[in-house]
Parts: C-alpha cells; structure tokens; sequence
C-alpha cells in the first residue's frame, strides 16, 4: 500500500491552500459589480433619453445691442471753402508822368512805406533849371517894359488937358501899356508851366501806402516809354481773390466773413467779402469773390492762400463722425427701419466740425441713426436699438 499519495479521481481535483477561504468572498464583488455596471447603463440611456422630451421652447436670438439716435434738425453756418491768391486791393502802378530823362536817385525800397505825395525818385533836370531860370528873366523884362508903359501913359494923360496931346495918343499909349502887362501875364504862365513840368520830373507816390515793387535803378533813363518802376498798394491794403464755382456763388453776399490762411502758415487772418463777381468765367465756370485783408507782413501779393468763407446758414441734420461710413459707393449711414432691422441710407455731408457732420441729403432728421459700431452691421440685420439723446 502506498501511503501518502494523493488519489485522483474523476470527481476529485488538487485541493490548493485558501480554496476553502477565497471561494465565498469573489462572490458578492462580482455581483456588485455587475450592479454597478448595469445602473450605469440605465443612467446613461435615461440621460440619452431625457433630453429630447424636455420642452425648452422656441430659441431666444442673441440680437446685438446698438446705440441709435433722432438727429433732428439744427441751425449750422453755410461754410464756403476756396483757394485763391493774395494781391493788393488797390495796387497802382507808377511811371514817368513828365518828359523823363536819367535817374539820379532812388528812395524808396520794397516793404517801405510812403506818404501821399512823396517822392520815390528823381530825374535830371539840369537844363529844365537852366529853361525855367530864362523864363523868369523873361518875366523881369516883360514887368519893365510894363512899367514903362505905364508912367508914359500917366504923363501923357496929363498933357491931355493942356492939348499937348491928343486923345489918339492917349489910346495908343494905353494900347501898349496894355500889351506889355499881358507879356508880363504870358511870361509868368510860361514859367508856371515849366517849373510844373519840373515837379514832374520827380517820380512821387500818388497816394499813402506801401512799395510792393521797385524797377528802376540810379543812372537809368526813363521816358514815359518805360513802362511801370515802382508798384504801391494804397493803404497797404491786401485781398485774397477766391475762385468759387457758380453754386458757391449763389447767396454769397459783401460783407460775409471769411478766414484766410496763407499756404504754408498756421496763422488765419480774418478778412470781409467786399466784392462778388458780377461774371462767370465760361471756361472755368468760376467766379472771384474778393476778400479784403489788413496789413500783415505774412500777407504777400502773388502767394497762395485758402479760405472759409460764412456764406448764411442752413437748417440740416447733424450726427458724430462715428455714425458716417463709406464705401466704394460713397458715404452712407445705417438707420433703423421696420422690425429693428437695418436700412442702408446714401448721403451726402456738408460742412465738417470738430463735434459734428451736417448731412445735406439723405436724411431729414427724424430716422433712427446708428451712431457706431457701423461697420460691424450689414443691412437686412435686426438689432437691438438704444435710444440715447443727441446734443442740440
């Protein structure tokens, strides 16, 4: 016999160390677990499930919230704006008024300014001397021969009531006193005359204001052949002539102000319309308006300028610079039209401010005004608009 072998049957196995332990306890875990996953299966189906009975309701849209605004209408100045050159506004041109001959000095300078009357340049007048000396030699001769005359009348007409001498004689004598006291006459006017061409030798300013050009040099000879030496503007008055079209120039009046800046300057000096012009130039199609200007040395004749002029006013819609957009079209704004939804409007600006646009079409005042975020909107698109006041 064979003592401590194991027998194996078909019924009978290896028995291992715990077996009789462990075989209870992997029991309950396993069914545990399958629990476990069956209600999570549940949990999910229901989730899965659960959704599509819920009944939210119709979707909310999320509509974009938009500041708009009623512009109405305002009172706004009507600004021209124009270019134009700046000139004198009574420039005269100065020549030889008398025979001429050469220059012997030259007094004045550009920039300096003058009084009525005086004298710019001189002219050689030597032999004009020499003449008018001869005149009144001539005058002395003529007041001799005058007075001589005269005593021999006196003499004769005291002879007359003796009957030395005849009344024929007396007329005679009288005759030639007379004539001698015309030659007096006749001299003086001669020499009258002479010293007046003199003075006119002399080149003087015809009124007070201020030398813009001179062109002429000591030593030149001058006639009244030599065209303009010396160009003065009366009262150094300045101008600028603005080159307006025709609708620029309708309701454009005298006396409306203007603000005139020389190009390249910061500086804007104020002036007055003081004349309109009365034509239209057929090629250009423009017309002047005359602007009058005082004195400043940055106001040069010849130099270009612009202006802004205040020509009445009109009564347009106004908006901020946030509410205009532009496109290959033109400017434009959104207004609010029916359901909130967005209406592209065409415009067309007028006069630009610091604080505002003036619209002179497309609006007339009582629309609904995107005032920005313009360019985030699209027409057609339906918003949510927020009324806020407009400053008046």
């Amino acid at each position: 016999m064979n003592y401590g072998q194991p027998k194996f049957g078909s019924d009978e196995r290896l028995a291992l160390p715990g077996d009789l332990e462990d075989r209870p306890s992997r029991r309950p875990w396993i069914i545990g677990g399958i629990i476990v996953v069956a209600l999570l299966l549940v949990v999910a189906l229901w989730m899965s499930l659960g959704k599509k009975p819920v009944d939210a309701g119709p979707k909310t849209e999320q509509l974009p919230t938009v500041s708009v605004a009623v512009p109405g209408r305002q009172t706004v100045a009507r600004i021209v704006s124009a270019t134009g050159t700046l000139a004198a506004k009574r420039e005269m041109p100065i020549g030889v008024a008398g025979e001429g001959g050469r220059v012997t000095r030259v007094l004045v300078e550009p920039g300096q300014w003058v009084g009525a009357g005086q004298v710019l340049a001189t002219v050689d007048r030597s032999v004009q001397t020499q003449t008018a000396e001869s005149l009144a030699a001539q005058i002395r001769v003529a007041q001799a021969d005058a007075t001589l005359a005269q005593s021999e009348l006196a003499r004769a007409q005291s002879l007359v009531s003796r009957g030395f001498i005849s009344k024929a004689d007396i007329e005679s004598k009288t005759a030639t006193r007379d004539a001698a006291v015309a030659r007096v006459r006749v001299a003086q006017a001669q020499l009258a005359q002479q010293r007046a061409t003199n003075g006119r030798l002399d080149i003087r300013s015809p009124e007070a204001g201020l030398v813009l050009t001179r062109n002429v040099e000591p030593g030149q000879i001058v006639s009244s052949g030599s065209g303009t030496l010396f160009r003065i503007a009366k009262g150094g008055e300045m101008e600028m002539r603005a080159q307006l079209s025709e609708s620029d120039l309708t309701g454009l009046h005298v006396g409306v102000p203007a603000q005139v800046t020389p190009v390249g300057g910061s500086v804007s000096f104020a002036g007055r319309v003081w004349q309109v012009s009365p034509v239209i130039d057929p090629q250009t199609r423009q017309g002047i308006a005359r602007i009058q200007l005082s004195y400043d040395p940055a106001l040069r004749p010849g130099g270009f300028a612009s202006a802004s002029i205040q020509s009445g006013s009109t009564n347009v819609p106004q908006l901020p610079n946030s509410a205009i957009q532009s496109d290959e079209h033109g400017n434009f704004v959104y207004v609010v039209g029916p359901g909130d939804k967005v209406v592209r409007r065409s415009i067309k600006i007028g006069e630009v401010s610091d604080t505002a646009v003036s619209i002179v079409e497309g609006l007339n005042g009582t629309e609904r005004v995107v005032l920005s975020a313009g360019a985030f909107l699209s027409a057609g698109q339906k918003i949510k608009p927020v009324l806020q006041k407009t400053q008046g």
